[in-house]
Order: C-alpha cells, then sequence, then structure tokens
C-alpha cells in the first residue's frame, strides 16, 4: 500500500496506541493536519505551542504513556523548547512533532526555518531529522522506545514539508534495534547483596524517594520496604504521592523548603536508602556538610546520576521496582528502636505551621486539601510559593496524583499540563494551583479548557507579587522590592467570563469553603481568584547553599 509521508505518520501514531496529541498547525505541516482531518485521533489545539508541549507533559506524568506534540516549523517549534526543557529535567516521556522547511531549503535561512534538532540537542534524549520518506516509519518507531524505556524523557521528530507528501510503499517497521542503547533494569546480585548487608546493619536509615519511584510503578514496594525497616520515608518535590502522605513514617519533602523534620532526620541518619532521586541542591544544601555521617545507597535506572553530586558507597543500577522487589527478599525486618523515637520527637516539637487566621494561602490550601480528600483529585501546580505550600500542605496519597514542574521550574507549566490530565482522564476532578503571576504566563489557555470542554478548576493565590523572588528581596535585599509586584494585574473573573469561563473571586475566609464546592460542583472550567495576604513567607527555608540543618521559620 503506498502511502505520503503524511499518512504513515498517523499510521504511525495509531500503531503505537496514541489516542490524543496536541498541536498548533502551520504551513510546512498541511499535509500531516490534512491526514489527521479523518483520522481517529483526538487533535486538541491549544492556543500556543508552550500549550501544547506542557499539555502533553501533564498527558504523560498523569498516564505514564507518552504524551505526543506537534508544532510546525521555525517559531512554532522553538516554542516547544520550554517544554522540552521541563520534561528532560522530570524525566518525562514525550515525543515532539516538529515541521520542517524542504530538505532542499534546509541551512538557507528559509522562511520560517529554525536548526531545532541543533536547538534541542541538549534537552532531549534524543531527536531527530528525518531527510527521507523511507525513513520516517522506522525513525517515529525509535523515537517512542527511546522516550519510554530506560530513563524516560523527550525525543524530538523533526519532519521537512517535502518527506510529508512523498509516497513510498508502506510497511511496518521491524524490530527496534538501535545498537549501544540497552538500559539496565536488572540490577547485579552482587550489588543488592551489599546493599541489604548495609540496611541489615543500620541503625538510623532513612529511605529518599524521587520521581522514580513514580515513574516506574513502585509505590508499593516502597511501602514495603519502609514498613519493614520502620523506616522514616522523606519525598523529593518529584516523588509526593509515591508514599502516602498520611502514614506515620512520611516526614513530607526535605531541602530547601522542607519540613524541619525531615531535614533533621536526613542529617541524622547513617544509612540513607536514596531510591530514583538525583541529590539537587535543593535537597541537599551545602554540599559538604551534606549528611556527612551517612553511608549511601543510591538505586537508580541512569548509571550516569549515581555519584554526579553525592558520593555514593553502594551504587545499584536498575529499575527501581524490579530493584526494590529483589532487594524486600534479602533484608531483615527491624524493630523499634531510638530511632522511631527520635524522629517522633522532631515531629512533635517542629511541626509545619503558620499564623492561622486571615487569607493566609497555607490556610486556602489546606481547605482544597480537606475539600479533595476522598475524591480521585488531580492536582497540577505552577511555580513560586504556591507551589512550596502545596508540596507542604496537600496530603497526597496516591502516585500520578500531583503534577509540577520541578527541574527547571517552570512558571506556566500548571494550566495548561491540568488540560492534558483533564484530556487524559475527562471524568476526573482535576485542579491547578497557580499564582497571579504564574497563572498569566499561559493564560490564553483557557480558549482552550472551554473550547474542548475541559473543566479544570484553576486557584489562583492572588498576592499582586512574584512571590517567591519577593520573598528572596525581603530576606536578602533589605525589602527592597525591585520588579517583583505586579501591578496592572487583569481581573481573572472577567478574563474567565470573556473566554466563556466560570470566575470566581474570594478575599474573606469565611468564603474559601463555599467557593471550593461551588467550583468543584461546576461541569465547566471555573476560575478562583483567591486575593491572598501579599507579603507571606514560605518556611522551613534553607537559604542557598546553607546547612540543611541552617533553617529559617
Amino acid at each position: 500500500m503506498k502511502l505520503s509521508g503524511a499518512q504513515i505518520f498517523v499510521e504511525c501514531l495509531k500503531e503505537h496506541g496514541v489516542d490524543t496529541i496536541f498541536g498548533y498547525p502551520g504551513g510546512v505541516l498541511l499535509s500531516i493536519y490534512d491526514a489527521l482531518y479523518d483520522a481517529d485521533i483526538r487533535h486538541i489545539l491549544t492556543r500556543h505551542e508552550q500549550g501544547a508541549v506542557h499539555a502533553a507533559d501533564g498527558y504523560a506524568r498523569a498516564t505514564g504513556k507518552p504524551g505526543v506534540c506537534l508544532a510546525t516549523s521555525g517559531p512554532g517549534a522553538t516554542n516547544l523548547v520550554t517544554g522540552i526543557a521541563n520534561a528532560y529535567m522530570d524525566s518525562i516521556p514525550i515525543v515532539a512533532f516538529t515541521g520542517q522547511v524542504t530538505v532542499g531549503l534546509l541551512g538557507r535561512d528559509s522562511f520560517q526555518e529554525a536548526d531545532i534538532t541543533g536547538i534541542t540537542m541538549p534537552i532531549t534524549k534524543h531527536n531527530y531529522l528525518v531527510k527521507d520518506v523511507s525513513e520516517l516509519a522506522v525513525t517515529i518507531k525509535e523515537a517512542f522506545y527511546i522516550a519510554t524505556t530506560g530513563r524516560p524523557g523527550p525525543v524530538l521528530v523533526d519532519i521537512p514539508k517535502d518527506v510529508t507528501t512523498a509516497a513510498i510503499e508502506y510497511q511496518k517497521p521491524g524490530s527496534v534495534n538501535l545498537p549501544g542503547y540497552d538500559p539496565v533494569t536488572e540490577p547485579p546480585l552482587e550489588q543488592l547483596t551489599l546493599v541489604a548487608e548495609a540496611i541489615n546493619e543500620s541503625a538510623r536509615p532513612i529511605i529518599y524517594a524521587g520521581g522514580g519511584v513514580v515513574t516506574s510503578g513502585a509505590h508499593n514496594e516502597l511501602r514495603q520496604l519502609a514498613e519493614l525497616l520502620l523506616a522514616p520515608v522523606t519525598n523529593t518535590l518529584m516523588g509526593l504521592g509515591s508514599f502516602p502522605g498520611d502514614h506515620p513514617l512520611f516526614l513530607g519533602m526535605l531541602g530547601m523548603h522542607g519540613t524541619k523534620y525531615a531535614n533533621y532526620a536526613i542529617c541524622e541518619a547513617d544509612l540513607i536508602i536514596a531510591i530514583g532521586a538525583r541529590f539537587d541542591d535543593r535537597v541537599t544544601g551545602k554540599l559538604d556538610t551534606f549528611a556527612k555521617g551517612a553511608k549511601v545507597v543510591h538505586i537508580d535506572i541512569d548509571p550516569a546520576e549515581i555519584g554526579k553530586n553525592v558520593g555514593v558507597h553502594y551504587p545499584v543500577v536498575g529499575d527501581v521496582k524490579v530493584t526494590l522487589s529483589k532487594l524486600l527478599g534479602l533484608i531483615k525486618a527491624k524493630q523499634p528502636s531510638e530511632w522511631q523515637t527520635q524522629i517522633e520527637t522532631w515531629k512533635k516539637d517542629y511541626p509545619l505551621e503558620f499564623v492561622d487566621e486571615g487569607m493566609k494561602p497555607q490556610f486556602v490550601i489546606r481547605e482544597i486539601d480537606r475539600l479533595t480528600r476522598d475524591r480521585n483529585v488531580f492536582i497540577t501546580t505552577d511555580v513560586g510559593q504556591h507551589q512550596m505550600w502545596a508540596a507542604q500542605y496537600l496530603t497526597l496519597a496516591r502516585p500520578r496524583s500531583f503534577f509540577t514542574s520541578g527541574g527547571l521550574g517552570t512558571m506556566g507549566y500548571g494550566f495548561p499540563a491540568a488540560l492534558g490530565v483533564q484530556a487524559a482522564y475527562p471524568g476526573e476532578t482535576v485542579l491547578g494551583i497557580s499564582g497571579d503571576g504564574s497563572f498569566q504566563m499561559n493564560i490564553q489557555e483557557l480558549a482552550t479548557a472551554v473550547n474542548y470542554n475541559l473543566p479544570v478548576k484553576i486557584a489562583i493565590m492572588n498576592n499582586g507579587f512574584l512571590g517567591m523572588v519577593r520573598q528572596w528581596q525581603d530576606l536578602f535585599f533589605d525589602k527592597r522590592y525591585s520588579q517583583t509586584r505586579l501591578q496592572g494585574n487583569p481581573d481573572f473573573v472577567k478574563i474567565a467570563e470573556a473566554y466563556g469561563a466560570v470566575g470566581m473571586r474570594i478575599t474573606k475566609r469565611e468564603e474559601v469553603a463555599p467557593a471550593l464546592e461551588e467550583a468543584l460542583a461546576i461541569p465547566k472550567p471555573v476560575v478562583m481568584d483567591f486575593v491572598v495576604e501579599q507579603e507571606e513567607n514560605v518556611f522551613p527555608m534553607v537559604p542557598a547553599g546553607a546547612d540543611l540543618k541552617d533553617m529559617l521559620g
């Protein structure tokens, strides 16, 4: 059967089970969009390419399947860059397709030409420029394989216009053969034996679990390990939800805005069991003083992560779920000891707290938690103070329920990501927590939400500032609020109504719960503008580069 490149593109998406793609058309993509017109694949037209890639990211995090996005050449392609970098930093499987000028025009500064493979080389797991239609199907198959195996990540496929119009006799490609690419999933038994000995001998173990636990679906194994060892568990931002937030062994997040008891515990542990986490600088604080008295076990599918930031005594390369399953059979149950007593003392002495009066953002987020805890709710955040309060005050009980930009810290991520989650699960509740600064970075996607009846609920913590930057100016620059006051903010209620969504403004403490309940009952997109106190700060806080024990607040 002879098919054009555009038709092959559609056939390949179907073969990989793609049911939804997020995109924005352009001239070089006309053949692909014409082929999509009759295809049984849902295309969601966002209002900006950045919205498309973040939506694909949210879809991927919620489902565990690769998210797919499509953009035209030149500015369309470059508008994907932030979202691709965001997915790369957080190890999210995305396959991004971009249109390109014809092969003969490559390298000639042609209209809407950009070297997108060169631009994205450092922020993709791999990328391709397809110059011949005969290479298209096998390239797409490789792209999905690379994006989803080993440590997941974004892969970009750039397709010139003439490749989409050329036709060949189409045959489905065979199995993928990539010499040199062979992710290790099974850890060596010798490594596991040494790890088990170290765990069995430890007196003060702590589990430090990251996003790799969520990716591999190892939350049950993580819980078994913690309960067998009676070991406290602290999550990274990306790992939240991998361990029940209401479990007695849970310490919450650690690091810059982690709990005091998590930071004290990791400083005093004699063994850190790091699982699918990467010891980033927001977790470790000052590296020279980080957990000096502890041996370190590091389990990760990516060997490049092991030893990158922190010295490791027991490296284990392998899939987290496979590794923990095998490890559980090698370790001995521990009995209660002074370690658990010490942990409980820290939790009692240093709880998360704030002055609980007025319109505090922590109060609003705690109300969100109270009113959604019994629902199968999915929550996204943008980046800033609201993100840290969400990480601190939400009780996240299940994996793939909390989605946030961890590594890159991308303002503008949360709303379009929520659309991707809602597209994946149309019947579920999806709630995005945002700031007045973050929400305006992709506010145009309100049109997408309304157009496709994606009934996400957005809760804006509106403090009239770029709050986290203002907090640093407050603490370290004598309150010289240079360019962080958001003067000229729009009326978010009217903005929502103008797009066809529902807008609500909440200014009083007693209005918070009724507003949330009303919004959750409305089967349409809702924007809740919570006008909160302007100069509230996120505490605890470890100043950048300080020791984890040197916490403010």
